[in-house]
C-alpha cells in the first residue's frame, strides 16, 4: 500500500498571527527568481519578499527608485512559480501608489498576475486611507516604517530612524494607525532595538525587523547579502552566512535556524 505524500501547509496571514501569539519567530528573505524561490521554500523560509531591492542587487542601480511595476510583475511571476509553502509579498515600487486608484490597480495586478498574498507599502499614518481601501477590497497589506528606501532623498540618506523622542513617538503612532486601518503585517527597517521592541509589544499584528533588533516577531534580509554576493556596500544589520557553511542551501537553512532560535540578529547587527 503506497503512502500519500505529506500535504504542505501553506503559510497564511493567520499562520503568521499564530506564530506571533506563541512566540515562534518568522523567517523571511527576498527572492527574485524561481530557482532561489524553490530553495528558500524548501529551507523553511516562512515569507518570501520580492523586494524592489532588485533594482540594486539585480540591476546594479544606486537606489530602488527606478524600479518599475512591469519589472516587479516579471519577478513576482517567476518567484511565485517556485513557492509551495511560503507566503509571498511584493513591494509596491516608487510612485506606484501615488493615488488611491493607481495603488488599487497596481496592487490588483500583483494579486491577479503574480499570485501575491500581500503587498508592501512604504509610508506612515498618511497611508491610512489607502490601507483601509486595500483592506476593504481584500488585498492584505504589509506596512513599512523606519528607513524607507523609496524616500531616501527626503530622509537625507540611509540613516537609522526613530532615535529621538519625537520621531520615536511618531513611529509608535504610525504603527497604531496603520494597524487600525487594517494592515496585516508591519516591517521595521533600521530602527533602534528598544523602539522596535515597544512597537512589537503594542502591535496585535506580527512585526518583522531588518536592522531592528532581535525582539521583533521575525526577521527579513536581502538574500544576496546573506550569500555574500551583493555588489557594493553590505549593511551592518546583515550577515554573510556563506562564511559558516559550504553550500547555499546550508546558508539559508542556517539563517532560518538562527532566526528561529533568536541567535540572529546579534548585538553587532543591531542599532541602539
Amino acid at each position: 500500500m503506497s503512502s500519500q505524500p505529506e500535504k504542505i501547509s501553506k503559510v497564511t496571514i493567520n499562520t503568521l498571527g499564530e506564530m506571533k501569539a506563541r512566540g515562534e519567530k518568522i523567517a523571511c528573505l527576498t527572492a527574485y527568481d524561481v530557482s532561489f524561490a524553490q530553495l528558500l521554500d524548501k529551507a523553511g523560509v516562512d515569507v518570501v519578499l520580492v523586494g524592489d531591492s532588485l533594482g540594486m542587487v539585480i540591476q546594479g542601480l544606486d537606489s530602488t527608485i527606478p524600479v518599475t511595476m512591469d519589472e516587479m510583475i516579471y519577478h513576482g511571476k517567476v518567484v511565485s512559480r517556485g513557492l509551495e509553502r511560503a507566503l509571498l509579498i511584493l513591494d509596491m515600487p516608487f510612485m506606484s501608489d501615488a493615488s488611491t486608484q493607481q495603488a488599487v490597480e497596481n496592487a490588483g495586478r500583483f494579486m491577479k498576475q503574480c499570485g501575491a498574498n500581500m503587498v508592501k507599502l512604504e509610508g506612515s499614518a498618511d497611508q491610512r486611507e489607502l490601507v483601509e481601501t486595500l483592506t476593504r477590497l481584500g488585498i492584505p497589506v504589509c506596512a513599512h516604517l523606519g528607513l524607507q528606501p523609496q524616500r531616501v532623498h527626503k530622509l537625507g540618506g540611509y540613516k537609522v530612524q526613530g532615535r529621538d523622542a519625537a520621531s520615536a513617538d511618531k513611529m509608535l503612532n504610525d504603527a497604531r494607525v496603520l494597524e487600525q486601518a487594517g494592515a496585516d503585517l508591519l516591517l521595521l527597517e533600521c530602527v533602534p532595538a528598544s523602539l522596535a521592541k515597544k512597537i512589537t509589544e503594542q502591535a496585535n499584528i506580527p512585526v518583522i525587523g531588518i536592522g531592528a533588533g532581535r525582539q521583533t516577531d521575525g526577521q527579513v534580509l536581502v538574500l544576496y547579502d546573506i550569500l555574500g554576493i551583493s555588489a557594493g556596500h553590505v549593511p551592518k544589520f546583515s550577515k554573510n552566512y556563506m562564511q559558516q557553511v559550504s553550500s547555499i542551501q546550508q546558508a539559508v537553512k542556517q539563517y532560518v535556524d538562527e532566526v528561529k532560535a533568536v541567535k540572529f540578529p546579534a548585538d553587532e547587527h543591531t542599532f541602539n
